[in-house]
């Protein structure tokens, strides 16, 4: 049997590798590495949490149970709730860590496991590696888990239902000015896209003058035949409901809600390379904050120019919302995010909120006082101009990294689209760094079977040339 945790977490079919089996001995692993590794010198304790995929709350319970069969307290959410909030729990409750039965944006066909650290984030790849090692000890020792029938557990205190929204809820009213959002009195859509950040928003926009129809918000196991993630291809319904509406924004969360994507009042897909640079320039700007950022390799050019116009360092990491957490957790960081929706700011966990960042950008509107694409308009002419595009190719085999990335390297071209190539990075994958801030990225999914391609430039024509040489690349690989 061969599991490996990935950019965050471990991630296989439903039936096929995620089975209950298996997903009990990843349970045993984790609870061998918390008992023996991860304790503050009290008896320990796990938050469990879930989405709303196809039997998460079933194997959450199960997850549970394996704690309960451990010693370990088991904190087991009522109901599906978002990542971000589990995550909050942990560091609320003070637990040896969490566990988030999840496959995030990933198609219905999978669930998986995220693992979170005692400090609320996304566990280290060096944590990882750990249940790694206990799960291949397990193995080899053919020992099985330990496990506690429900109902005993729960007698025993050893399993606790709650519910872990409100003090979450609590929190965000801490890093957001309800006041100014509801001054802005604006109407907004709000597309739980099936998963488990439903209610979310609404739920905190609940007391302010906003207006709030909230759109995919019921129990769908298979998200409505679409992927939860919150990207232009899958925001139709977003954008019908902003026209039945005549709402002024549309606030999409993926399947654990760790993620965010946006639409403005004209149906245009806002990605998170623009609501990144829009929270850094009003955290600087309006709230005056200060502090380090970090973005990931795939990240807009826009956040490096604006870093530099207000003087804050940056820094550049691997694709992974834990690669950003480690910087959050060593140093004063403002905010932190990468292309595919994870951000989170200053005075949060460090972990990816997809609530937290558009009830932010709610503020960002309200405060303005201005419809999104003006804004938009403004951070291309302040910090772009800047086109983004990404292209994700199905794999026929698997690819060796790094074959992959010295082939890359060594054939790399003096020019793309008639740009030079004026440096080449493997931080992540390799990433073609062109004369006019142009760039081109080719890495392999770390959750998916799936290589990626991405691409920005100043112009669409530039991404375009820059997105089919990286796919001619990519086919020869």
């Amino acid at each position: 049997m061969a599991i490996r945790f990935g950019t965050d977490g471990w991630r296989a079919v439903i039936s096929d590798t995620f089975t209950y089996n298996n997903l009990r001995l990843v349970a045993q692993a984790i609870a061998d590495y918390v008992r023996n590794e991860g304790g503050n010198g009290r008896d320990p304790e796990v938050i469990i949490g879930f989405d709303t995929r196809f039997l998460s709350d079933r194997y959450a319970t199960e997850v549970a149970r394996v704690m309960a069969g451990n010693g370990i307290v088991a904190w087991l959410t009522r109901a599906d709730a978002p990542t971000p909030a589990i995550s909050y729990s942990v560091l609320e409750k003070q637990a040896a860590a969490g566990i988030m039965i999840t496959a995030s944006h990933n198609p219905p066909r999978y669930n998986g496991l995220k693992l979170k650290a005692s400090y609320g984030g996304a566990a280290s790849p060096q944590q990882a590696r750990r249940v790694e090692h206990y799960l291949e000890e397990a193995e080899a020792q053919a020992r099985g888990p330990n496990i506690m029938d429900y109902h005993r557990a729960l007698d025993q205190d050893l399993i606790r239902r709650f519910d872990p929204v409100w003090a979450y809820y609590e929190h965000l009213g801490s890093l957001v000015d309800l006041d100014v959002i509801s001054n802005g009195e604006l109407r907004v859509v709000a597309d739980a896209m099936y998963g488990s950040g439903r209610g979310c928003i609404s739920e905190m926009l609940a007391r302010t003058r906003c207006h709030v129809r909230e759109i995919r918000g019921e129990m769908n196991p298979g998200f409505g035949g679409i992927h939860p993630e919150p990207i232009a291809r899958y925001m139709n319904a977003v954008v019908a409901a902003i026209q039945a509406h005549h709402a002024d924004v549309g606030l999409a969360t993926d399947g654990d809600a760790d993620r965010l994507g946006a639409m403005d009042a004209l149906g245009n897909f806002v990605d998170p390379h623009h609501i990144f640079a829009l929270a850094l320039r009003y955290l600087v700007e309006k709230r005056g904050w200060t502090g380090a950022v970090v973005k990931t390799v795939s990240t807009t050019m826009m956040i490096n120019r604006l870093a530099a116009k207000y003087g804050v360092s940056l820094t550049e990491t691997p694709v992974g919302f834990n690669y950003i957490a480690d910087q959050m957790l060593q140093g004063d960081v403002l905010i932190g995010g990468e292309e595919s929706g994870g951000l989170s700011i200053k005075g949060h966990i460090p972990e990816g909120d997809g609530v937290l960042m558009g009830l932010l950008l709610l503020e960002i509107m309200a405060d303005a006082g201005v419809p999104l694409h003006e804004l938009i308009a403004e951070i291309q002419q302040a910090a772009g101009p800047a086109c983004y595009a990404r292209r994700d190719l199905r794999l026929r085999h698997p690819v060796v990294k790094g074959q992959m990335v010295t082939r890359l390297v060594d054939g790399a071209p003096p020019s793309i689209g008639g740009i030079p190539v004026q440096g080449v990075s493997t931080l992540d994958g390799v990433k073609y760094n062109l004369q006019d801030d142009s760039w081109l990225l080719i890495r392999p999914s770390g959750t998916e079977p799936v290589l990626r391609v991405y691409a920005e430039s100043p112009d669409e024509k530039g991404v375009q040339a820059l997105l089919g040489f990286g796919e001619e690349v990519a086919a020869s690989v």
